[in-house]
C-alpha cells in the first residue's frame, strides 16, 4: 500500500496522504506533514519548533 500511495494517481482526488516517517495513513496532520504518533514523539523530544507540551 505504501508503494501504491507513492505513485502518482490517475485522478487528483485519489491521492492519499501518508506519513513520510512511518507510512501511517490514518491520523495524518497536514500542517506538520506527519501522523499523530510521529508528531507526538518528535514534539516530546523538542524537535518541532513552536510546539510545547500543554498542561492545565
Amino acid at each position: 500500500m505504501i508503494v501504491k500511495a507513492n505513485r502518482k494517481p490517475k485522478y487528483g482526488v485519489r491521492k492519499h496522504s501518508r506519513c513520510p516517517i512511518c507510512g501511517r495513513s490514518r491520523a495524518y496532520l497536514r500542517k506538520f506533514n506527519m501522523c499523530r504518533l510521529c508528531f507526538r514523539k518528535l514534539a516530546h523530544q523538542g524537535l518541532i519548533p513552536g510546539v510545547t507540551k500543554s498542561s492545565w
